[in-house]
């Protein structure tokens, strides 16, 4: 299959993965921009270097009528100024006195700017003359798009460049001759990344990692979509804020020609150690894709892995329960389960409860009422976001201990932004199960054209698989075992009781397929359908 599928006329890139291939940006200075961009800068103390900043960024190719650039001063003391040398279209805000810190800052300056592009930009930066150009000739080819700069980090004495140095050398092309270059560093962990994944082609689910807010520019609305800032954080923000990005639909793009120069090394080179020390504390909690750093066995996140939605409405207590007890009992527990129903409608009879309306949506509260891994709604989001994965199971339909965690691992595998699974046929439809990609279908919703099925644009921005659930594990609840105390305690031993289950569905079937008078094919086997409605694959 194509990594890319191509535009037709007036029809939105679709790009498959994070593979921007597709995309071809003009040569700068050969091309008319109509976008406009706002350069959000937060800045705290440093006057002397924030200088700097604006006077390289009043020497830039692309329109100063399409740019904005926005100062928020974070509480320094004397406060921070406008420079003599700064774009004609600059604004000086200040954050609140009950909100400070970098996020604070930033979305102060989100919520003021105007352009179809927001620029993140550190108030310590010097950036070429061509780096917004850069940046935006990608962002005029599609409205999804992060795009991240190529920072060095350059050593800075006070006072040398000067302003008008800096305003004179950006002007000239020829910012590099400001600093020594051979001593200067660069994101050497993204420089890795590229290097591993064809400049972020190959990166699939890991390349939000490349939003850094010193140096990245993302299209506003997108950004406005999945955002802001999360005030919680007060290290690690970019990155949580670059996966919420990635579940709105978001590819990432590393420009190498976006240039600038960082004055001084970044807080994390000063200090990684306990700058990683602190970000674990925090961030895995709210970035599921960091999975290396979620290997607790029974620990709860704040964003689960995956959500799995069960239709309550109309079916069954005891098939919606087996169900949810189900997925609560396998091995994947970063999981939350979601039972829709008309809850509001279901009152209880005080006098008579056993005549109580919607009976079984009250048992169904009744027992769950104090499991935190399980919500109710009246009515499921159209996203999951920012959880990852979403499977829509029909009530009655057990999965096994094991059955989740393989299901979740093969999609984010082989990247499969939607997986059907085959549970039961009838006269004239399939009934399956769904496991959807947050990102790959906030994606399709993107470039689909109108009338267009979702699940097609779903196809080809990163591909659409059937599997067999009986040989992941799911059970008709008149089938499956009652989930019990200790069944799953042991994660090892039940991934081997499904291999050698596994294994011997396959030596069954090899024997029943011999034909040669082998050992007699085994009895067909029946398998009763589970109470409740038939779930159609006509998909969305």
């Amino acid at each position: 299959m194509s990594t890319g599928t191509s535009s037709g006329p007036g029809r939105p890139p679709r790009i498959r993965h994070n593979d921007y291939g597709v995309l071809t940006p003009p040569e700068p200075g050969t091309w008319r921009p109509s976008l406009s961009v706002s350069v959000v800068i937060a800045a705290y103390g440093h006057q002397d270097k924030l200088d700097l900043t604006l006077a390289a960024l009043a020497a830039q190719s692309y329109p100063s009528h399409l740019t904005e650039v926005i100062v928020v001063d974070d509480g320094t003391q004397p406060a921070l100024r406008l420079p003599e040398i700064a774009p004609e279209n600059t604004v000086l805000l200040a954050t609140e006195p009950g909100a400070r810190g970098r996020s604070d800052a930033r979305n102060a300056g989100l919520a003021r700017a105007g352009g179809d592009v927001v620029h993140w930009l550190d108030a310590d930066m010097v950036t070429f003359h061509d780096e917004v150009e850069e940046h935006m000739r990608w962002h005029h080819l599609a409205d999804h798009l992060v795009v991240m700069g190529y920072v060095r980090y350059v050593e800075h004495r006070a006072g040398t460049p000067t302003p008008r140095e800096v305003h004179a050398a950006v002007s000239a092309g020829a910012a590099d001759k400001l600093f020594d270059e051979e001593r200067s560093e660069p994101h050497a962990w993204i420089v890795d990344l590229a290097e591993r994944t064809d400049g972020l082609r190959t990166a699939g689910d890991s390349a939000y990692r490349v939003h850094v807010t010193n140096a990245a520019s993302v299209n506003a609305r997108l950004l406005r979509e999945a955002g802001p800032l999360d005030t919680s954080l007060v290290l690690g923000e970019d990155t949580e804020l670059g996966y919420r990005l990635a579940q709105a639909g978001a590819a990432f793009v590393l420009a190498p020609g976006a240039r600038s120069r960082h004055l001084g090394l970044s807080m994390m080179m000063r200090d990684k150690d306990r700058i990683r020390r602190y970000n674990h504390a925090y961030v895995p909690g709210l970035v599921p894709y960091m999975r290396w750093q979620r290997t607790h066995p029974r620990r709860q996140w704040q964003v689960p892995y995956a959500e799995v939605v069960v239709e309550a409405a109309g079916a069954s207590y005891e098939d919606v329960r087996a169900t949810a007890d189900g997925v609560l009992a396998g091995t994947l527990n970063d999981v939350v389960v979601t039972l829709a129903g008309p809850w509001d409608a279901a009152r209880e009879d005080r006098r008579n409860p056993l005549d109580s309306t919607h009976l079984d949506l009250l048992l169904l509260r009744g027992l769950y009422r104090g499991e935190p891994r399980v919500r109710f709604v009246t009515s499921v989001p159209a996203t999951a976001a920012p959880v990852p994965y979403r499977l829509t199971c029909p009530p009655g339909w057990v999965p096994g201990a094991e059955t989740l965690r393989r299901l979740v691992e093969h999609a984010s595998k082989h990247g499969h932004g939607l997986v059907s699974v085959a549970l039961d046929e009838g006269e004239d439809a399939v009934l399956a199960a769904r496991l959807e990609h947050t990102g790959a279908f906030a994606r399709a919703a993107l470039v689909r054209e109108p009338g267009e099925p979702l699940d097609v644009a779903v196809h080809d921005v990163s591909g659409t698989h059937w599997m067999d659930g009986a040989s992941l594990g799911f059970l008709p609840a008149a089938m499956a075992e009652p989930a019990k105390r200790g069944r799953t305690d042991d994660p090892a031993l039940t991934r081997e009781l499904t291999r050698l289950r596994e294994e011997n569905a396959r030596l069954t079937e090899t024997l029943a397929a011999r034909g040669d008078g082998g050992a007699p094919a085994p009895a067909e086997r029946v398998i009763p359908r589970p109470r409740g409605r038939w779930f159609r694959t006509s998909g969305r």
